[in-house]
């Protein structure tokens, strides 16, 4: 819970490299989560967790920065 009340904090931030982190401790978390849900047998809560880090990994990839191409020189005759 301590990680995804703090992962919480960091994606709320400004920067995008806290932003970052944050989607990381929410995966850590998610299976954190999930580990402790499946000799539970809370099924419910498995499931959700393996949603919510198909989300996040989603995030990571968006919060990661894009790499542009770098444009072609136009040779002029």
């Amino acid at each position: 819970m301590i990680i995804t009340i703090t992962a919480t904090w960091y994606v709320a931030a400004e920067r995008k490299d806290n932003r970052n982190w944050g989607f990381w401790l929410y995966l850590l978390s998610n299976l954190l989560w999930f580990i402790w849900a499946i000799p539970h047998r809370a099924w419910a809560l498995a499931t959700m967790q393996v949603i919510l880090a198909g989300m996040n990994i989603r995030g990571v990839k968006n919060s990661e920065p894009k790499q542009t191409k770098k444009p072609e020189k136009v040779k002029v005759k």
